[in-house]
């Protein structure tokens, strides 16, 4: 496909920005190409600045639950720009919002409207410290909770030890009470614990990674989670950015049947606006600023143009409860395409990963041994048959109500087809 123009703005872009782009993986440096600059989207294809159209199962890495430029969303968009941009102040649209996400995620009994995954999870975990009067936090290998300091690390040398800055600009100071358990692995998590249970503040989990590839949690996991956090009087925080209201109306917990203290949602619940929430057990969010003395503050947390968004998409998802199981059914014709194809892929609903490893994928050290050249070469190869897929081996591809059968099936057709 030709992307001359895609080519010549990303030259100019590399004048003013990093690596040319606002967020890193959008750079493909690790697949090998320049990034493609969209024009336009619509339902489930999105279109270059060369009029190339692909198939999209990023979703804007998975807001677009219901597919893009969805008419409902746009409209009460449009509407809310009209009594303006941003008030900074309260209005009717905050409570309708929190009264739709409570009615689905009952667990969380109080929240607070930020603008960013990011903000959400930093302000979960500050809330946490503030309620339990405690400092470290538990997180896993391969999860990903957004860039604040004290959550953007790697192991460390075992798993006993704290963990070590994953970021240039981080002081080893701010990861000190950050400790690494592997994900699936109830012994790692049991041996931090018993290491450091009276100090342990919160522990902190994507319920269903999607962050290094997408990798299910074990059977019983969870649970296990729920039971030795409760031992120890610590928080269980569930990461829900990602499968918030895209497992389910009640995202991960729901799915799972596993009810945690505190959960951050983000992507889908800003309706693809910049909106995200965090929220818990009532008497943790009393905490919170004004009426306690843990401190969160914002200029746009409510912002009246993301709400609505958020509000028309919720509203949607509630009065189409079986788009899960039709996301499913996609999900699973896909899957079998891939093993067809020889592939290895993990899925969960909507959410899918092939990875280019011969072993199961259960955690983070399972999904490094993949061969990211190889997915490279898939990556592109997808790429120049329309199909638009993240540029990363270890992220998901999404799946919205918008796919069509006649574009999955089109799909299926070049993964038969690609040889290995």
């Amino acid at each position: 496909m030709n992307t001359k123009r895609s080519d010549e703005w990303y030259q100019k872009a590399l004048e003013f920005m990093p690596g040319g782009v606002n967020s890193p993986v959008r750079a493909c440096r690790n697949v090998g190409r320049t990034p493609l600059f969209i024009e336009r989207a619509l339902g489930d294809k999105i279109y270059d600045a060369d009029g190339n159209e692909y198939i999209d199962y990023v979703c804007s890495w998975g807001p677009d639950i219901l597919g893009h430029a969805r008419a409902e969303i746009i409209e009460a968009v449009k509407q809310s720009c009209d009594s303006g941009l941003t008030f900074g102040a309260c209005h009717r649209g905050e409570v309708e919002l929190a009264q739709i996400i409570k009615r689905n995620v009952p667990s969380m009994e109080m929240l607070r409207l930020v603008n960013s995954g990011t903000e959400a999870v930093m302000s979960a975990v500050r809330a946490a410290r503030g309620y339990t009067g405690r400092d470290k936090i538990i997180k896993f290998e391969g999860c990903y909770h957004g860039h604040s300091d004290g959550l953007l690390v790697k192991a460390g040398s075992g798993l006993l030890t704290g963990a070590i800055p994953d970021s240039a600009g981080v002081p080893k100071g701010y990861t000190d009470n950050t400790l690494l358990a592997e994900y699936n692995n109830e012994q790692s998590v049991r041996d931090l614990f018993e290491h450091y249970g009276d100090d342990i503040a919160a522990l902190i989990v994507e319920p269903c990674a999607a962050n290094m590839g997408v990798v299910p949690p074990k059977e019983g996991f969870l649970a296990f989670l729920r039971s030795i956090t409760e031992q120890y009087g610590a928080i269980l925080i569930f990461d829900e950015v990602i499968t918030g209201f895209r497992l389910s109306l009640g995202g991960a917990q729901q799915y799972y049947g596993v009810t945690p203290d505190m959960t951050t949602l983000g992507k889908i619940v800003g309706g693809g606006m910049p909106l995200a929430v965090y929220g818990g057990r009532k008497e943790i969010m009393e905490c919170v600023a004004p009426l306690g003395s843990v401190y969160q503050a914002g200029t746009l947390s409510g912002n009246p143009t993301a709400v609505s968004a958020g509000i028309a998409v919720l509203n949607l998802l509630e009065n189409n409860a079986s788009v899960y199981d039709e996301l499913d059914r996609k999900g699973r014709r896909l899957e079998s395409a891939f093993r067809l194809a020889g592939l290895n892929v993990n899925r969960e609903g909507s959410l899918l990963t092939v990875f280019f490893t011969d072993q199961p994928v259960e955690n983070y050290r399972d999904a490094k041994t993949s061969d990211t050249k190889q997915f490279a070469d898939f990556y592109s190869y997808l790429l120049d048959n329309g199909i638009y897929s993240a540029p990363s081996q270890f992220e998901a591809m999404f799946l919205s109500d918008a796919h069509s059968d006649e574009d999955i099936e089109y799909t299926c057709d070049i993964v038969h087809r690609y040889k290995k």
